[in-house]
């Protein structure tokens, strides 16, 4: 655990830092917290919906195997090249959470493959071990967000941070990017999505910038929606 004096000091800092954590972290709580919604409401005998709800549990489980290799590969060979050490509980957790994808892949099987008189037992259990790995990783963000971060702020120039994480974007395939949007535009505040979408769009074909912003229309309130159409300059997707 965390100790509060440490957030404090995180929090109490003059000059905000660059948080490498932020937005993929908003982006991966918000994929979790639906995932867990839609698997306690999903109706285990009815074949489309349980369909449904399954393949977004796979979802979620590649997200986060997709997010624990970057953290690996980047994240944590820079802690330890300016702090040896310094990531070994992180990467503790990580390997926990290995464990915890095959349990949960298992535990999807046994909801695919159980018998209409099992098969609710079977859904509830995927529920409540969903409910344990949501936790686990909610309090394992929050390490890394302070624990983590005070050393990669203690060791790194936010300029170096800004290329760890351009380094990280650039390393992930077209639908690793475009997974990783569609759930994290949603996720983040309305300043954090104009700024992001203004940084994606020059680098964009018009069209999939314009169908970005009609997938993303119906995920977002009307106030949101509205925001974000005055800070792109794009008034007439209001209507």
């Amino acid at each position: 655990m965390i100790s509060t004096n440490l957030e404090t000091h995180i929090m109490n800092t003059q000059k905000p830092r660059y948080d490498i954590y932020r937005l993929i972290h908003k982006a991966l709580r918000e994929c979790m917290g639906e995932v867990l919604t839609a698997v306690g409401r999903m109706d285990p005998d009815d074949n489309l919906e349980r369909a449904a709800a399954l393949a977004r549990v796979r979802e979620m489980l590649a997200f986060c195997s997709m997010h624990l290799k970057k953290e690996d590969e980047f994240v944590h060979t820079a802690m330890e090249l300016r702090a040896p050490g310094s990531s070994q509980h992180t990467l503790g957790d990580h390997a926990h959470h290995l464990e915890s994808f095959q349990d949960l892949e298992a535990a999807t099987i046994a909801v695919e493959t159980s018998d209409a008189g099992a098969r609710a037992a079977a859904a509830h259990s995927l529920y409540r071990k969903l409910g344990l790995f949501v936790g686990e990783n909610f309090s394992h963000m929050y390490t890394e967000e302070t624990a983590n971060n005070e050393v990669l702020w203690r060791t790194y120039a936010d300029s170096e941070l800004v290329a760890l994480e351009n380094a990280i974007v650039a390393s992930a395939t077209p639908q690793e990017k475009a997974f990783s949007l569609r759930w994290m535009l949603p996720a983040i505040s309305p300043a954090e999505r104009a700024a992001l979408l203004n940084v994606v769009r020059p680098n964009l074909p018009p069209t999939v910038f314009a169908d970005i912003l009609n997938g993303l229309q119906t995920r977002l309130s009307e106030s949101n929606w509205e925001k974000l159409c005055t800070a792109l300059a794009v008034p007439a997707l209001a209507a």
